[in-house]
């Protein structure tokens, strides 16, 4: 199968022959439909965050059942499948306690080169996220995969496995936003705009939008937005506090920076919590007011949306159907295989929402 392939950090991406293996027991074949480029694989593919080489990388896609392996009962040939990171097991004290996503176990969700499903040349290939999605094939875990209403369009559904769920389960599951209430999402890139259409989702009353390219923050009104803020000349923190009289009772910070991430937790009003989701780089510090948490406000992370994927994708891709939800505003463009390496630079200059690789392209 053709796949892209990172042979050193910071370096161009190839486009490799690579081999995959068979179905094992409780392993799915599929073949990749779609594949949206994510900002979190330009941070593993620049080395901030160091992954073993070489490696096919991708994470979030959609596809179509290619073949099951022994005991697999959940999904047959021919079904629709959306993929997703958080591979569970279903066993472990997190999974049954409500938290698969972030499942301990090393069993289904294999540290970085222990999966053996991926060779170049008789040498193995590592797999990234037990998925590699920048493959024409995905031999996955049955646990990391939901099965999808085959109406549904495969380019669409490929968003939901990342940004999407994201950004709604923050809302949902994390911050658990009360009707009514106030919002505020720092970064309308894929998942802060994910956060917007949770926010709206939720029955929040106002949802402000911050970034700092307008076309963002156009698109974040047309996604519910009920007003937004140039980051690039107006100062957010202080904006925020005067239109809400005071502060936010939550607060979304999609862009891992540490001077947003202190944004959001200044914005907050009492009892207040900031919710974080963007990816910081190794090592990096917050400095925040530390009388404030007398007052009850908050700052939490949430893991890939703190989802539970196997209910929460069929749930927003039906919200997506009904029209209570969108989705086609994300898709930026839609790209070959073979324009990976200029899909990456676009990454870089923080413009476009959601690059999507048609793999019949």
């Amino acid at each position: 199968m053709k796949a892209a392939v990172i042979w050193e950090a910071g370096q161009p991406m190839t486009i490799e022959d690579v081999q995959i293996g068979k179905p094992g027991r409780r392993e799915v074949l599929v073949r990749t439909a779609f594949a949206g480029v994510c900002h979190s694989d330009l941070h593993f593919a620049d080395g901030t965050y160091p992954y073993p080489t070489p490696f096919v990388p991708g994470h979030e896609s959609a596809g179509i059942v290619e073949a099951v392996g022994e005991d697999v009962t959940y999904v047959k040939k021919g079904d629709h499948v959306v993929t997703c990171l958080s591979v569970f097991c279903g066993s472990c004290p997190q999974c049954v306690t409500g938290h698969p996503n972030i499942c301990e176990s090393v069993d289904v969700k294999l540290p970085a080169g222990k999966a053996q499903r991926l060779w170049l040349n008789g040498k193995l290939m590592h797999q990234f996220s037990n998925l590699s999605s920048f493959g024409e094939m995905m031999l996955v875990h049955e646990h990391a995969i939901v099965k999808i209403n085959p109406d549904i369009p495969l380019d669409r559904a490929s968003l939901v496995g990342c940004g999407v769920l994201t950004g709604v389960g923050a809302v949902v599951h994390a911050a658990k936003v009360k009707p009514g209430s106030t919002v505020v999402i720092i970064g309308c890139g894929g998942v802060g705009l994910s956060v917007v259409s949770g926010a709206r989702l939720a029955g929040a009353g106002r949802i402000i939008a911050v970034d700092m390219l307008d076309g963002k923050l156009e698109l974040a009104r047309k996604l519910g937005a009920t007003d937004t803020i140039n980051a690039s000349t107006t100062d957010p923190v202080a904006a925020v506090i005067d239109m809400t009289d005071g502060g936010v009772p939550y607060s979304f910070e999609a862009l891992g920076l540490k001077k947003t991430a202190e944004q959001a937790f200044a914005m907050l009003r009492q009892g207040g919590v900031a919710t974080i989701l963007g990816m910081f780089k190794p090592g990096m510090k917050l400095e925040l007011e530390g009388s404030w948490f007398i007052r009850d406000r908050k700052i939490q992370g949430s893991s890939m949306g703190s989802n539970q994927f196997r209910v929460d994708i069929p749930n927003i891709l039906q919200y997506y159907m009904q029209g209570r939800l969108e989705l086609d505003h994300l898709i930026s463009d839609k790209i070959r295989l073979s324009d990976i390496n200029a899909a990456f630079d676009n990454l870089r200059t923080g413009a476009p929402v959601r690059q999507v690789i048609d793999m019949a392209a």
